[in-house]
C-alpha cells in the first residue's frame, strides 16, 4: 500500500475567475456574453431530512436539487432582452414585463496550480433550459466617482430528458482531464468557427447526448 502524500509539486490546485460567457437563445445561433463579472452557483434543494424508527435514526432522505445561480454583469447583448422580458415594440420603443424566453448559457472557470499558474487549465460550463428572475435594480446620481450599475439575474432552470445518469441542467467539462481532440471539438461547436462555405460552424449549445459523444471521440 503507498504511503498518503500531501502538497506535492503540481497537485496543489486553486480554482478562480469567470470568463467566455456565451448566451444561447432558443431560436437563434449563441452569441458572445461581454461585461460578464460573476456567475454565483447557489443550486436549490439538496436538504437531508433524518428518518427515526423507534426512538433511533434509520434513514437520511435525501430531496432533489436543481442548478440555481446568479449572474452579474455590466452589460448583456441585445439577444438576452426577450429572456429578461423585454420586447421591441419599435425602434427605440421596449415594453418590459412580458414573459421570459427560455435560453441555455456557458461559461468558464479557470484552474490554477503552483506550477503553471492560472494556465494549468479551465472548466467549461453548459447550463440548459434557463429563466431569469426579476431582480432589484439601483440607478443612482452621477458623481465625481465612477460607480457603473451591476446588472444581475437569477436563473433558474429545467433539467433535459437523460439516459444513464439522472437528469441535470448543468454539465461540467474538466480541461486537464478530457481528451484535448475532443475537447477542441465541443469548443467550435460552443464558439463556432469562421471558415467559410460547408464548413462553417455557428456557435451553439449542443445537446446533452452530442456533449457526451463528442469527449467520448464517437
Amino acid at each position: 500500500m503507498t504511503k498518503l502524500l500531501w502538497d506535492q509539486v503540481g497537485t496543489r490546485l486553486v480554482e478562480a475567475g469567470v470568463d467566455r460567457g456565451v448566451l444561447y437563445p432558443r431560436t437563434k445561433i449563441g452569441v458572445s456574453w461581454s461585461g460578464l463579472v460573476s456567475v454565483d452557483e447557489s443550486p436549490l434543494g439538496g436538504e437531508t431530512t433524518p428518518i427515526y424508527l423507534d426512538g433511533v435514526k434509520y434513514l437520511d432522505v435525501v430531496a432533489s436539487e436543481d442548478y440555481k445561480a446568479t449572474i452579474a454583469a455590466f452589460s448583456a447583448p441585445e439577444d438576452f432582452n426577450p429572456c429578461d422580458g423585454n420586447v421591441s415594440l419599435a425602434p427605440g420603443l421596449i415594453a418590459t414585463q412580458q414573459p421570459r424566453a427560455r435560453f441555455g448559457f456557458s461559461y468558464r472557470t479557470l484552474i490554477g496550480n503552483d506550477t503553471d499558474g492560472m494556465a494549468y487549465g479551465y472548466k467549461l460550463h453548459l447550463v440548459y433550459n434557463c429563466i431569469a428572475s426579476p431582480t432589484s435594480r439601483a440607478n443612482k446620481t452621477l458623481s465625481t466617482t465612477a460607480d457603473p450599475t451591476d446588472l444581475s439575474w437569477e436563473i433558474n432552470s429545467v433539467p433535459p430528458q437523460a439516459t444513464g445518469y439522472k437528469p441535470t441542467a448543468h454539465f461540467v467539462v474538466d480541461s486537464t482531464k478530457a481528451d484535448p481532440t475532443a475537447l477542441a471539438n465541443l469548443e467550435t461547436l460552443l464558439y463556432g468557427n469562421d471558415l467559410a462555405d460547408d464548413l462553417e460552424i455557428n456557435a451553439q449549445l449542443p445537446t446533452q447526448e452530442t456533449v457526451i459523444a463528442t469527449l467520448l471521440g464517437s
